[in-house]
C-alpha cells in the first residue's frame, strides 16, 4: 500500500521498492490506482497499466503532469536504502522521485489554481511502440487534453526545454562465406565493417542552437553482430547505430542524413521517435520557467515524451528532481533535498502560495 500523504522522500522509497521493470508495471499501477481512487476530488481512469486522474474545477487552464512508472532492469539495487542524504535504488532518479512528487501533489492539493491531469504510464524505457503514453495519445486522446504539460523526467531540478529525437538503424555489411582454413576464398563481413566504425569514430556531432537552447547530437554504435561458426568466414555483419538528433531536424531529415553518412551501405531504420522544439515562448511555459525554474532553462539532451505532447499540440517541458546523468546506472540515487525542493516549487506553482500546509 502507498501513503500519498507521507513525506515525499518516504513515498519515493516506497515506489522504488515496488519493482516495475518495463513490461511488469501492473503491481505499481494497481497501487497507484487504488490510492488515487480514494481521493474524492479526482476522477480516475485506467488503460492497461496507465492510470490517469483529473480534477474538474472549471479553471481557465488545464495542466498535464506526466511520468512513467517503469524502470530499466534492476541491478541488485532494490530495495532502496538511504546513505549520506541520498536515496539509492533502481528508478530513484529516473523517475520515481518525479512520480512521488506527482502523487503527493495529487493527494494534497485538492484545489489547484489550474485544473490538473495526472498521467502515470508504462513502458517508456523500451521500444516506442509499447509506450503507454503513445497508446493513450492514439486511443484516449481526450484523457490527455490540456493547455500545458510537465514531464517529471530527471532534470536535476532545472527546467529542460524540448528534447532530441532518436533513431536506430542497422548498417549491414555483406561478405562471402568460406572455410576459415581457406579464408582467401571468402570475404570477411566483420572485417568489412571497419569502414563503418571509422565513420563513427571520426564523426563530428552538431551542436546547434534551437530557440536559444544549445543541443548536442550524437551518433554511436550500440551493437555489432556477425559470425556463423568458429571455422566459417562470416558473410554478414550488422552494426546497430543510434542517432540522437536536435529538434531542428525532422525524422525525414535525420534519416536522409544517415543515408548520406553511410552512403554505399545498406541501412534499415528499426526504431524512431521525433524530436520536440523547446517552445518556451508559449505563455504557460514562460510562467512555469519564471515561477518554478526561477528564469533558467536548458536543452534536454535525450528523448522524452514532451515529443508526444508536441504531437498532440500541447506545449511541454521537462522538470524533475532526479539527476539525468545517474539514470540507468547501478548506483543510481536521488538527493533527498532535491525531491523536497521539487515538491515545494511545484506546490507553489499550483497553489500560488509558499509553504502551504501539507
Amino acid at each position: 500500500m502507498l501513503d500519498l500523504t507521507a513525506d515525499v522522500c518516504d513515498l519515493t522509497a516506497r515506489l522504488v521498492d515496488i519493482e516495475s521493470v518495463s513490461g511488469h508495471e501492473a503491481a505499481l499501477a494497481d497501487a497507484i490506482e487504488q490510492e488515487l481512487r480514494r481521493l474524492p476530488h479526482l476522477t480516475v481512469e485506467r488503460d492497461g497499466d496507465a492510470v490517469v486522474a483529473r480534477t474538474a474545477l472549471g479553471r481557465a487552464r488545464r495542466a498535464v503532469l506526466a511520468g512513467h512508472i517503469d524502470t530499466v532492469p534492476t541491478a541488485d539495487n532494490v530495495p532502496s536504502h538511504v546513505a549520506h542524504d541520498r536515496l539509492y535504488g533502481c528508478g530513484t532518479s529516473d523517475m520515481k522521485s518525479g512520480v512521488a512528487v506527482q502523487l503527493k501533489l495529487a493527494a494534497t492539493v485538492p484545489e489547484p489554481v489550474h485544473d490538473l491531469t495526472y498521467v502515470f504510464y508504462e513502458c517508456e524505457e523500451i521500444e516506442a511502440e509499447r509506450n503507454g503514453l503513445r497508446r493513450l495519445a492514439r486511443t484516449r486522446p481526450e484523457w490527455l487534453t490540456g493547455d500545458f504539460a510537465v514531464l517529471m523526467e530527471p532534470t536535476d531540478g532545472v527546467i529542460e526545454g524540448g528534447c532530441q529525437g532518436t533513431m536506430r538503424v542497422e548498417v549491414t555489411v555483406p561478405g562471402r562465406r568460406a572455410h576459415s582454413a581457406r579464408s582467401w576464398m571468402g570475404d570477411n563481413a566483420i572485417h568489412g565493417a571497419a569502414p563503418v566504425l571509422e565513420i563513427l569514430r571520426a564523426y563530428e556531432a552538431r551542436r546547434p542552437e534551437v530557440e536559444g537552447l544549445r543541443f548536442h547530437e550524437g551518433l554511436n554504435a550500440v551493437f555489432i553482430s556477425g559470425g556463423v561458426a568458429g571455422n566459417v568466414i562470416p558473410d554478414e555483419c550488422v552494426v546497430t547505430v543510434n542517432y540522437r538528433f536536435a529538434p531542428d531536424r525532422t525524422v525525414a531529415a535525420a534519416q536522409a542524413h544517415l543515408r548520406e553518412v553511410f552512403a554505399g551501405f545498406d541501412i534499415r531504420v528499426t526504431d524512431v521517435a521525433a524530436a520536440a522544439r523547446p517552445g518556451l515562448d508559449h505563455p504557460a511555459a514562460e510562467t512555469f520557467v519564471a515561477e518554478v525554474g526561477e528564469g533558467q532553462a536548458r536543452a534536454k539532451l535525450g528523448w522524452t515524451d514532451v515529443a508526444r505532447m508536441a504531437e498532440l499540440g500541447i506545449p511541454a517541458v521537462n522538470y524533475g528532481p532526479g539527476d539525468p546523468t545517474l539514470a540507468h546506472t547501478k548506483d543510481e540515487f536521488v538527493r533527498l533535498a532535491a525531491v523536497t525542493e521539487a515538491e515545494r516549487r511545484m506546490r507553489r506553482w499550483l497553489t500560488g502560495r509558499e509553504g502551504e500546509d501539507r
